[in-house]
């Protein structure tokens, strides 16, 4: 008998919960090759997002932006925008990570759009996001920018109450402040 997407996808948090990434590989990949061709294309991209970020957490950059990229494709033609924006944002990270700053930009400006444009967005996926354009920011150069940014995710991490948050943030605010 075969195991549901959603259960499998389930199954897959957990190990990666618990530090099995190979087993959480697995059952995002089961999930996937479950989804494919059939109706339920949210399960699909949602499985696609969770592969993607396994393959990130194993450090599989190239593969990791595949499934990213394959998941923002399809929530492109779901109506789930915050979901979308989440993807997109995931791409961001990992060409920016890699140096492709100019190819990363669109996309954190867009996830950003997006996240604005909704009320119901989280806190912290929208700091997450502020943080994603504020580093593209400083690596570019554009130190104000950056800054100002910086200012932004302290305040809305501290509104999250993710202390983490806002101490990166501040020494960020702090080491670009000195340049």
């Amino acid at each position: 008998m075969a195991i549901a997407p959603d259960t499998l996808i389930t199954l897959a948090y957990e190990a990666r919960r618990k530090g099995r990434l190979e087993d959480a590989k697995q059952f995002f990949a089961n999930a996937v090759q479950s989804c494919r061709g059939a109706a339920d294309q949210a399960m699909l991209a949602r499985s696609l997002t969770g592969l993607g970020q396994i393959e990130r957490d194993l450090r599989n950059t190239v593969q990791a932006l595949q499934y990213y990229e394959e998941a923002a494709s399809v929530y492109r033609t779901l109506p789930d925008p915050l979901g979308f924006a989440h993807t997109i944002r995931h791409v961001g990270d990992i060409l920016r990570n890699r140096g492709s700053i100019e190819e990363a930009r669109p996309y954190y400006e867009q996830a950003l759009e997006i996240y604005r444009a909704h009320a119901e967005t989280s806190t912290l996926d929208l700091a997450n996001a502020i943080r994603g354009l504020a580093l593209l920011r400083a690596d570019a150069g554009e130190t104000e920018q950056a800054i100002s940014l910086w200012h932004e995710a302290k305040s809305l991490y501290h509104a999250a109450n993710v202390q983490e948050g806002v101490r990166g943030s501040a020494a960020q605010i702090e080491r670009l402040s000195r340049k």
